[in-house]
């Protein structure tokens, strides 16, 4: 198979990279649980926000002998660590998340984002500007 990328500059400008060629024979098909997946939480975006902003998370492949039932949790805190809203309180299994926070109710500021999934936890900062 053979490609080439076509790089858009924001002034509309364009270039094509060199042609490629890619060999994908040896691979028929991969299913998701073939996949390893590690714990994730990536910075939202846009960042700063108005009224919404999407955040991505990656819930992990846990190495056990047993399936894991897991509450994933995704919480946005205020700066004083008040607990603004749940945006995510499920159980979730291992793969790629997105979720729209829309805080059209909130005061501009600056707010957190926690994601806890078992043992796993990682905090983001948000910013709203009205």
């Amino acid at each position: 198979m053979w490609y080439r990328l076509k790089q858009i500059d924001n002034d509309g400008a364009f270039a094509y990279s060199k042609v490629r060629s890619v060999e994908l024979s040896a691979v028929t098909s991969v299913d998701d649980d073939e996949l390893n997946y590690e714990f994730s939480l990536a910075q939202n975006y846009p960042n700063p926000f108005n009224p919404t902003t999407t955040i991505k998370y990656t819930i992990p492949t846990v190495e056990t002998g047993h399936a894991l039932s897991l509450r994933t949790k995704l919480i946005v805190y205020d700066i004083l660590g008040q607990q603004i809203k749940t945006l995510v309180n499920e159980v979730k299994s291992p793969g790629n998340y997105e979720v729209v926070f829309n805080a059209s109710q909130l005061h501009s500021g600056v707010y957190f984002y926690t994601l806890n999934y078992g043992e796993f936890t990682q905090t983001r900062k948000l910013l709203l500007i009205k």
